[in-house]
């Protein structure tokens, strides 16, 4: 009996491919499962060169005899966690995936916080969109490079985008005189979501704009390269900033609802100074659920029909449907 469960939890090793069923919603959330991992922070130089070199003897049929097929799994979870797809250079801990929640968390809860002035506002929104853009670049499409001057392009215009918006919003907010003081206080807690969620969405595409025009690698069923498109690059923008909108929806709706009911309980009445710990808290639990959600909204290998890509790229092969890396 445990073998058979042991046999459905890590099936035969499929170099490249993912460990879960990625045409099911259920298969790409236990996959993304994997790829946030935040153990995989820790991973050490030595065991990473490990995890490359079982799966590297495994593609040359070089594989040690009593290897199973748990192993390859953690090996493979290993590298696409710490590992770039396209350029196979690792990524900083801090834009890693598996690194978005412990290390966006402190910032959340900074954007969360009661009454901000104009100058916390300006500075949480910053270093929001500073992370997100460097998430954004370091697990972007790296199959064809991007200048340094794009890169700078695109983060001021992210930032100039979530500062203006937020700005503007508490401005507003603060200025309509038919709010009574706690209804302005309560609203000023929701201000962080629809200026993140514009932002995210610029910031995907101001940071993967050279995607746009120069395209993204595309391949055929056998992940054999058959040219680069720009129709795919636009497939790839628009899924990755749809789940950039939905990203923000629990982590910056959730914890002011739940803060509004929390505060008023008598634990916290009473005890003011653990606010913020439970603040902290919540918001920790609402980004560890909307991570996984908002990205496996697409797989990571997303596939389009061969027939709406570009006429080159048709005649490259005779599969009907094609394949790209969308980033995350």
């Amino acid at each position: 009996m445990a073998a058979a469960a042991g046999a459905a939890e890590y099936p035969p090793f499929v170099l490249g491919r993912a460990r879960y069923d990625q045409s099911t919603f259920h298969g790409r959330f236990r996959h993304f499962l994997d790829i946030i991992d935040p153990r995989t922070l820790f991973v050490t130089e030595h065991r990473l060169k490990a995890a490359v070199q079982l799966l590297e003897d495994f593609k040359y049929g070089s594989l040690p005899s009593g290897v199973s097929n748990q192993q390859l799994w953690e090996a493979q979870k290993i590298k696409q966690a710490v590992l770039h797809p396209d350029t196979n250079e690792k990524i900083l801990m801090p834009f890693r995936m598996s690194g978005y929640i412990p290390f966006g968390t402190p910032i959340v809860i900074g954007l969360l916080l009661p009454q901000q002035t104009l100058a916390t506002t300006v500075f949480w929104q910053w270093l929001n969109q500073s992370h997100n853009a460097c998430v954004n670049y370091a697990n972007r499409n790296a199959t064809k490079p991007t200048g340094m001057s794009k890169f700078l392009l695109g983060y001021s215009g992210a930032v100039a985008s979530a500062v203006s918006l937020a700005v503007g919003l508490n401005v507003f907010i603060k200025k309509a005189s038919r709010f009574n003081p706690a209804t302005r206080s309560l609203i000023q807690r929701f201000v962080p979501f629809p200026a993140v969620a514009a932002a995210n969405v610029s910031n995907v595409v101001l940071m993967r704009h050279g995607e746009l025009e120069e395209g993204i690698s595309v391949m055929d069923e056998d992940g054999n390269a058959i040219g680069f498109s720009k129709i795919a690059a636009r497939h790839a923008l628009m899924e990755t900033a749809l789940t950039r909108v939905v990203l923000p929806v629990p982590i910056l709706v959730l914890p002011p609802i739940i803060m509004s009911f929390l505060e008023k309980t008598r634990m916290l009445q009473a005890r003011p100074r653990l606010t913020l710990p439970v603040h902290s808290l919540v918001c920790l639990a609402a980004f560890g659920f909307a991570l996984p959600l908002a990205i496996s909204l697409f797989p990571q290998i997303s596939e389009i029909e061969t027939s709406k890509l570009e006429p080159e790229i048709q005649s490259k092969t005779l599969g009907k449907r094609s394949f790209f890396n969308k980033g995350l």
